[in-house]
């Protein structure tokens, strides 16, 4: 047997926590090793398993990153841009892949994890599976074959408990087209509009952000031009696809060098 992948498994406790263990525990070619969560959670200092309701693990799930990660390979991190920025530190001092994909990042949050990658892999992404990856490709070429004639607008829809908006996945799409007509997506898009908002400007990428139920989550990209749209859509309905696609960046990522990567990386789609 080949040898295993060592993967800790940061915010263990969240419905993207669990979902990110049962990957590993299903991929016989990683090993969970570690375990975390914030100071103060009830499972601090408990075994995973018997934490769970199983039986014993024999990982005790900690609230320190460095306990956490000192053996670990790669981990994998959904979780608050707060405890993003403390994993990162840890996982640079071992060298060890971060797998992100923590929303709701800051200019000063990507600044950091910039300096990060100069010790060991960030693989970052607003989403980790293969048809939404795909989509950023397409975007970035419509939006450069259509051009500025053609108005964009990214709308998304997530479950009514997600705390951020627009989505990551939807900044993703939108860097892509804007990435596809030579801009900068900080100096194009329109996050919000109400009132009285003047007509559309030219050039310019709109965002719709819609909650409700128990949506995993839909993302379209709109391209409106006189007399004609063009929309490119993605529906996941598993959320397993986004922690199955964290853990082939772990399984890719740590044999890496130092570096920032994103999922078309992994893909070999960039």
């Amino acid at each position: 047997m080949a040898e295993q992948t060592n993967i800790a498994v940061m915010g263990v406790s969240g419905r993207m926590g669990q979902m990110l263990l049962r990957a590993v525990d299903e991929a016989p070619e990683a090993k969970l090793i570690g375990a975390s969560e914030r100071p103060g959670h009830d499972w601090i200092g408990q075994d995973l398993g018997v934490a769970m309701g199983g039986p014993a693990r024999g990982i005790i799930v900690r609230d320190n990153p460095l306990d956490t990660l000192q053996h670990a390979h790669a981990l994998l991190d959904f979780t608050t841009p707060e405890a993003t920025m403390a994993n990162a530190e840890i996982a640079a001092q071992v060298r060890a892949a971060h797998i992100i994909g923590t929303t709701g990042l800051s200019d000063e949050n990507l600044a950091f994890l910039k300096a990060a990658s100069r010790h060991a892999p960030v693989i970052r992404s607003g989403n980790f599976s293969l048809g939404v990856n795909l989509l950023t490709v397409l975007t970035r070429k419509v939006a450069a074959a259509l051009g500025e004639d053609f108005d964009i607008e990214v709308v998304e829809m997530h479950h009514r408990h997600k705390v951020d908006a627009p989505s990551g996945t939807a900044l993703m799409l939108g860097e892509a087209a804007a990435e596809g007509r030579g801009r900068k997506l900080a100096d194009i898009r329109d996050l919000a509009r109400e009132g009285l908002t003047g007509e559309r400007k030219t050039g310019h990428i709109g965002f719709a952000a819609l909650r409700g139920g128990d949506v995993v989550g839909e993302h379209e990209v709109i391209f409106a031009g006189a007399g004609e749209r063009i929309a490119l859509k993605h529906i996941a309905s598993d959320r397993m696809l986004f922690a199955r696609g964290a853990l082939k960046a772990a399984l890719w990522g740590h044999a890496q060098k130092p570096g920032q990567y994103s999922m078309l990386d992994v893909l070999g789609m960039d």
